[in-house]
């Protein structure tokens, strides 16, 4: 849970690199709260508050995808590529520094 809220204190920083738990943990809390909202939702018909979170975590989904994509050694821009983009998201992070900034690890 800490990684979500991490991600969420830093949900317009493009730059840096995210580990794989930041991001994993992340998409893993966001899809159990959008089901949690989507189910609340169809039983008091407020689709409001499904679509006010869904729009309020859009950046900080875009930025943590971007960061991870920074952490493998590719630009931000490779999250736009579907499968690629996941299996980018699986690999491990660059050991050391990149050009986008040190190892979140600590290596």
């Amino acid at each position: 849970m800490k990684y979500y809220f991490k991600v969420l204190a830093n949900y317009v920083n493009f730059k840096g690199r995210a580990r794989r738990s930041e991001y994993w943990y992340f998409a893993l809390f966001h899809i159990i709260i959008l089901f949690i909202l989507e189910v609340l939702a169809s039983m008091f018909m407020a689709d409001i508050i499904y679509n006010i979170y869904s729009l309020g975590t859009l950046l900080p989904l875009i930025a943590v995808a971007a960061r991870r994509m920074h952490d493998v050694g590719k630009s931000g821009w490779y999250m736009l590529i579907p499968i690629y983009s996941l299996v980018l998201a699986c690999t491990e992070g660059e050991a050391g520094e990149n050009m986008y900034g040190p190892n979140p690890k600590g290596e």
